[in-house]
């Protein structure tokens, strides 16, 4: 145990705990207030609706939970996005529920609610997940309707997908459970089944004012678009519910008939909990994110048994590569390792570094686990590649460009957690999410940005002080600490997990102890979908 074991694990229990009683309050959506206005209609908030759709004490994990987090105050706020997204096992099968948050702006749409529904689709996509949309929404939200209306990865993308899906043949169920208006009238419709909730759901492209004002026509919004509308006149809705209650239970009975799924046939063995008390964690990560620790021992405290199958061990020591499980599953392990080592010519490599001898064995061992049909799983707390001329003239660029390769182009599924940092082009090369993982989360420990905040900060004061020179200003001592620490704390402010997390970089800010539970369901998930692309680096230099 190290000396400072009892101070880091106070420090980092710290951060966890702040971190639930964040989303605690993230979990309260619109506020009591209008949670009261939304239950006085007969109505379950989206929570609720989630939590009696899943099997009872079954697993489950929110993709987005803190998706809009301080974002939007002037109009506000938007908790959650506006929307909330899990998941979860129904009848014994997995899924992924996409519930409309009315308690918030009446469901409209934020720019950030359309990239978190467009993550749920791209998700269901990914695995091949039965879809569920739980739709109480006033469409677009009109004064930021530039934001969110005409763009490729808009509005308009979700009825796109909602086609490409059915041709897919992934199971998509919308229960209208609330307001479905204008262009958002079309996506329960292109579900492949659809109910909607008596007296309290309704479809119409224009409301009874709206269709006023245009055509001149008096009628109220239940003859319109409600209930009996739709199942007895127009044909629109398959399914009449008498309450929340009833349409979730319909929504179970049809999901209980879904015949299985083709796997991909990832290797699972019976789950072994790690023979390392995972609660060490906490102790064993150091409370400054630039000082030392050994990776190995966060790894034996995620796997099962505690037992990796290193590759390379004596190579490359800057990165750990092997071979182990989680919950079962069998998993190859890419990790960063931050304590200072020693390479074969006893040259000292720094912790958190990707060095060309690392960069090449990541690649080979990637290209591995993709021919054995192994699910790969990163671990990031990354500084960066080496700089300095022996790096240069080693080729550091080339090897790292074989590792962003192989990441690139790898076809098994791909799980990253980050830890600790995630500096430049050591996010792509430990696949962030421009590398298309599966599932991407974060420790509270974690910071992403292009570069450290200290290096950052330097470099952004010597811009800043050489424009106000310009401008005929004297800059003194005091001036300039006091620019200092402007910029350090907007800096830090913006590589924080939580802001990672609001603008969805990041599908959580997660306990880690969760990280076991976030990496099996997923393996669960990416398992729905066969591989059906072959391994190719294409063209590297070497």
């Amino acid at each position: 145990m190290n000396i400072n074991f009892n101070k880091n694990e106070d420090f980092n229990k710290l951060l966890t705990t702040n971190l639930k009683k964040h989303l605690l309050n993230i979990y309260k959506g619109g506020g009591e207030k209008n949670i009261e206005k939304h239950k006085a209609k007969g109505k379950l908030t989206a929570r609720e609706r989630i939590t009696y759709l899943f099997d009872d004490k079954s697993e489950t994990i929110e993709i987005g939970a803190l998706a809009g987090d301080e974002m939007y105050e002037e109009h506000g706020g938007c908790p959650s996005g506006g929307v909330v997204i899990k998941i979860g096992y129904i009848k014994g099968k997995q899924c992924i529920v996409v519930a409309n948050d009315a308690t918030v702006k009446a469901g409209a749409w934020f720019p950030i609610t359309g990239k978190k529904n467009l993550r749920a689709q791209e998700i269901s996509i990914e695995n091949k997940l039965p879809i569920i949309y739980l739709v109480d929404s006033a469409g677009v939200y009109l004064p930021m309707q530039d934001e969110i209306f005409p763009d490729k990865e808009h509005f308009g993308r979700i009825f796109r997908n909602n086609a490409i899906m059915s041709s897919m043949g992934i199971t998509q169920i919308s229960a209208v459970m609330g307001s479905c208006v204008a262009g958002g009238a079309y996506l329960p419709i292109m579900s492949d089944e659809a109910m909607v909730v008596d007296k309290t759901g309704s479809i119409f492209l224009a409301g009874s004012y709206l269709v006023k004002a245009a055509i001149g026509e008096s009628i109220d919004n239940e003859t319109l678009g409600g209930a009996t509308t739709h199942c007895e006149i127009s044909g629109v809705t398959d399914y009449k519910a008498k309450d929340d209650h009833d349409a979730l239970d319909k929504i179970k009975n049809i999901i209980d008939k879904i015949g299985d799924f083709d796997k991909a046939g990832f290797n699972r063995k019976k789950s072994e909990n790690p023979i390392e008390n995972p609660e060490d964690i906490f102790g064993i990560l150091p409370a400054s994110r630039s000082e030392q620790y050994n990776m190995h021992e966060i790894i034996k405290r995620i796997v099962d048994n505690s037992e990796i199958e290193e590759y390379k061990k004596d190579y490359g020591k800057t990165i750990i590569c092997g071979y182990a499980r989680i919950d079962g599953w069998a998993v190859g392990i890419v990790a960063n390792q931050r304590k200072v080592v020693k390479n074969a010519k006893k040259e000292m490599q720094f912790g958190g570094v990707i060095y060309s001898d690392s960069a090449d064995k990541a690649t080979r061992f990637i290209a591995n686990c993709n021919q054995k049909k192994i699910p790969l799983v990163f671990l990031q707390d990354v500084t960066g590649f080496m700089v300095g001329s022996k790096s240069e003239h080693g080729g550091i660029i080339k090897d790292g460009a074989k590792m962003v390769n192989a990441v690139s182009n790898s076809v098994v599924p791909k799980f990253t957690v980050i830890i600790g940092n995630s500096y430049g082009a050591g996010n792509y090369a430990m696949c962030g999410k421009a590398y298309d993982p599966r599932l991407i989360i974060a420790w509270p420990t974690a910071r992403l940005a292009v570069m450290g905040g200290e290096q950052a900060a330097k470099v952004l004061l010597q811009i800043e002080t050489a424009s106000l020179k310009k401008k005929g200003e004297k800059i003194t001592s005091a001036k300039e600490q006091e620019i200092l620490e402007s910029i350090q704390k907007r800096y830090d402010a913006q590589t924080s997990p939580y802001y990672a997390a609001a603008r969805i970089w990041t599908d959580a800010v997660i306990n880690p102890l969760d990280t076991r539970k976030w990496i099996s369901m997923g393996i669960e998930a990416a398992n729905h979908a066969p591989i059906e692309k072959q391994f190719n680096l294409g063209i590297i230099q070497v």
